[in-house]
């Protein structure tokens, strides 16, 4: 076997075949070395034999002995088949049931000499039993059925997720067999040197020992992924990420923009005129970060990122006037076209002083009014487009694209954001990239997902937003916040109702949320505008229902997740969230900023239902005590894991194979610091840098590369 088939189709792997193949590659694993790297999620220890005589209710032990009857049991029941073994050692018997098993008369038969692991219950009759247990033969037998070397039990026992109809048992049983077949040497995509450094082991050995670990090896550790061949393949995969996100910004850096961004007292003038406010002192900061990175002579890559209702819209305007008084194109993109307009209107107040005019581009316009979008780009007699998907269409080009603002990066794959460049790149320009989340993001994440951008951060609110008290309640105190809302709606002001709606339980959710909607507006609002808004309308009635709120036609929306992120209703000032504990704390927060952004005193009420699980106790508490969106999102990460943390999956995230980055952190930090040492050193030759990262680009959703 030559390290080529580690490339192998899996349907060609023995015990697999294209049946299994299908399912395991509906799991993303599609070749050997899928498979490989696919670690076990825990390790049991299976290598002390307990005397069968000493054996308790509840336990989970390995015993071991001779076989010294067996059959199948014939039941009543149509389809139900039990075989069933007594199994002995010098210390007495314990009896082994399995359901639908009749080929085990075959396998284990009287003599044979068998492993078991199980938990011990008892049977009808009351005495002890093993109910459907791990086995193994052992001894002679061994050779005749299965594996010449126990692999299921009697040592340290690797346990997989299932896939499909592949269980962890046939799993251990494909894995043991390939690990057998790999060569003694693997091409090694890390460097020597880095490997005698950090004392890691080659590859073959760390694939090896991970599956199946050697005797003496430490159970706490290798569930902790903690052992020498864990840490070698979670190290070389953030290695080889951090190498690869290295790469594409140095080759950024590389590039030189064919014009010259210059800003004067001219352009500040015009600047103070747009102004509404003074800015504070961190929208100060970062403003002046994204102009020097627009005057000078590569290309910007940059994350501003900002709690929600921080003002980064304004510092975002602010570098576009810079961009457009010195001739060139702004495209900001938001993700929805209710963002999209209302960024428009927002950008198109501010820029009244000025003497540039927005368009926007949405899918919502007409034939006619995209081709006199369309005509005023290409000509260039439009400095600034506000849209959504749209500005990536093949019929929409620029006469001089030079910056590019994403709002809500979370929300756009890397193929958007550089399908916009493209356009820039076109045209001669090679534009600047702004990109903005108003969900703060870890410096886990950040170097991750981000790794490879400049951050500006904005940590200041500006004047005039409002703290939002916020009160954690349990859901018998319902009609008690229902007059807290009706309080604030007499006086003028409107109220979100926010319900979950999770896949499992959608049509329930909605459910719930509809009758809710009808409930309220009978009682306790039946003198008010009421109105439900959730996913499964249609987008253009959504819309016109989130148009009517923002325009203050609705008093209370109830509604689902499906409530804008963004969406500015400076009315607002009541936020309840319905079952809160079954939010992250990344969308409580979000939520939570929907209020309190106009002069009026706001409030979130959080209504829960009991029994609290210790992570919705935890999130509960987290979001009590802080308005701080970086310390929450801190611990958002902390409870409930990367892949979670923006509510869906995350696009802009690595998609690993073997690390976590919360478990992993500090190796990520060791293989940053190792990555971009390598490529500052004497060793990092063209070639050596193409073999490592030939091994990326199909694993990683890098974000903002190139």
């Amino acid at each position: 076997m030559s390290a080529d088939t580690l490339h192998t189709p899996l349907q060609f792997i023995k015990g697999i075949g294209p049946r299994r193949a299908s399912e395991l590659k509906a799991a993303g694993l599609e070749e050997l070395e899928d498979l490989l790297l696919r670690l076990p999620v825990r390790y049991e220890d299976r290598s002390r034999f307990q005397p069968i005589g000493g054996v308790q209710p509840g336990e989970t032990i390995s015993v071991a002995g001779e076989v010294l009857s067996s059959g199948v049991r014939p039941t009543r029941r149509r389809g139900l088949s039990i075989f069933e073994l007594l199994l002995r050692d010098q210390s007495g018997q314990i009896r082994a049931v399995f359901f639908n098993q009749s080929f085990l008369k075959e396998v284990l038969a009287v003599h044979r000499r068998v492993v078991l692991y199980g938990t011990v219950d008892r049977g009808p009759s009351g005495a002890l039993q093993l109910t459907n247990p791990q086995y193994e033969l052992v001894g002679q037998d061994a050779g005749s059925h299965d594996e010449s070397e126990s692999i299921h039990t009697g040592r340290l026992v690797p346990v997989y997720e299932r896939v499909g109809s592949v269980t962890s048992k046939m799993m251990r049983r494909i894995l043991h067999a390939a690990l057998g077949r790999i060569p003694a040497l693997l091409d090694e995509p890390l460097p020597s040197s880095l490997l005698a450094e950090a004392g890691l082991p080659d590859r073959r050995t760390a694939l090896i020992d991970s599956h199946f670990p050697p005797r003496g090896s430490s159970i706490e550790k290798l569930n902790q992924f903690r052992t020498p061949a864990q840490r070698r393949l979670i190290f070389e995969e953030f290695f080889t990420f951090q190498l690869g996100l290295a790469v594409k910004r140095r080759e950024t850096n590389a590039r030189q923009k064919p014009c010259t961004i210059r800003v004067d007292d001219r352009i500040r003038r015009v600047a103070l005129e747009i102004l509404p406010f003074r800015l504070t002192g961190s929208q100060k900061h970062a403003l002046k970060e994204i102009v020097d990175d627009l005057c000078s002579s590569r290309s910007m890559n940059r994350l501003l990122q900002g709690d929600v209702g921080s003002g980064k819209t304004i510092v975002a305007l602010l570098a576009a006037l810079v961009v457009m008084e010195n001739g060139l194109q702004v495209a900001v993109m938001s993700p929805t076209e209710l963002l999209a307009e209302q960024h428009f209107v927002t950008l198109s107040t501010l820029l009244e002083p000025s003497r540039f005019t927005p368009v926007l581009l949405t899918g919502r316009l007409g034939a006619a009014e995209r081709r006199d979008v369309a005509d005023a780009l290409a000509t260039g007699r439009a400095r600034l487009v506000v849209g959504t998907h749209a500005l990536v269409q093949a019929a929409v080009a620029f006469k001089a694209l030079q910056l590019i603002i994403i709002d809500e990066q979370h929300r756009f794959g890397v193929v958007q954001r550089e399908t916009l460049r493209e356009k820039g790149r076109a045209r001669g320009q090679d534009p600047d990239v702004l990109v903005m989340t108003a969900t703060p993001i870890p410096r886990t994440l950040a170097m991750t997902a981000y790794g490879d951008l400049d951050t500006s951060v904005i940590r200041e609110l500006p004047p005039g937003r409002q703290p939002v008290t916020t009160r954690v309640t349990r859901d018998a105190g319902r009609d008690e916040v229902h007059r807290c809302v009706l309080r604030d709606v007499v006086k003028g002001r409107q109220a979100y109702i926010v319900y979950p709606l999770v896949e499992e339980s959608e049509k329930v959710d909605l459910k719930a949320a509809t009758e809710m909607a009808k409930q309220l507006a009978v009682h306790p609002f039946g003198d008010h505008r009421v109105a439900l808004v959730h996913g499964r309308l249609k987008p253009a009635e959504r819309d016109a229902i989130m148009h009517a709120f923002v325009a203050g036609r609705v008093d209370v929306l109830v509604a689902t997740t499906v409530v804008e992120v963004g969406v500015d209703v400076p009315n607002a000032s009541v936020m309840v969230v319905e079952h809160a504990e079954r939010f992250g704390l990344a969308q409580l927060h979000q939520l939570r900023g929907r209020v309190g952004r106009g002069r009026h005193e706001s409030c979130c009420l959080l209504l829960y239902r009991d029994p609290l699980s210790d992570i919705a106790r935890a999130r509960l508490d987290a979001i009590a005590s802080t308005t701080d969106g970086f310390v929450l999102a801190e611990r958002d990460l902390e409870l409930r894991g990367p892949g979670d943390f923006f509510g869906t999956r995350q696009s802009g995230l690595p998609e690993l194979r073997v690390g976590q980055l919360v478990r992993d952190h500090a190796i990520m930090v060791d293989a940053r610091r190792a990555a971009l040492a390598w490529l500052a050193g004497g060793s990092a030759t063209d070639a050596a840098i193409e073999k490592i990262r030939a091994t990326w680009p199909n694993r990683f959703g890098l974000v903002g590369v190139g």
